[in-house]
């Protein structure tokens, strides 16, 4: 699998992305649809398109957003649809111990796949739904 190279400031840039999406972007759509529902006839209905176009784009971005940054917890916090990877998995742990620029390769279901650290945190404040610092 080939890799794509990621500054710590690429990562924050992502990360930032990531963040407005979930807090601005996502609330603002879901408003947005729900005011063109009031104005009657769907299917004709411009503003309801556009607005679920938006969510659409919003919603991918977000996947793959999500799809390259991970964040490592302990088992009760892991949460794969959130990027929380449990210390436990394959993943985490062929990253645990490693260091910024190191790179690892994890046999999954879909064959084998190459990840890169790009920055190594350690937080005492808990995040909601940050990622770790691996990306595919």
């Amino acid at each position: 699998m080939n890799k794509i190279p990621m500054t710590v400031e690429g990562f924050n840039r992502l990360h930032e992305e990531l963040k407005r999406l979930k807090s601005t972007d996502r609330p603002a759509i879901i408003r947005a649809i729900a005011e063109a529902r009031t104005h009657g006839d769907l299917a004709e209905n411009a503003e309801y398109h556009a607005a679920r176009e938006r969510q659409s784009f919003v919603e991918g971005r977000l996947a793959e957003l999500e799809d390259k940054i991970a964040r490592i917890v302990g088992e009760d916090e892991a949460d794969i649809r959130n990027g929380m990877l449990s210390v436990t998995s394959p993943l985490a742990r062929a990253l645990i111990g490693k260091s910024e620029g190191d790179s690892v390769e994890v046999s999954t279901p879909r064959g084998n796949k190459s990840y890169e650290v790009v920055t190594v945190a350690f937080s005492l404040t808990p995040a909601k739904r940050r990622r770790g610092k691996a990306r595919a």
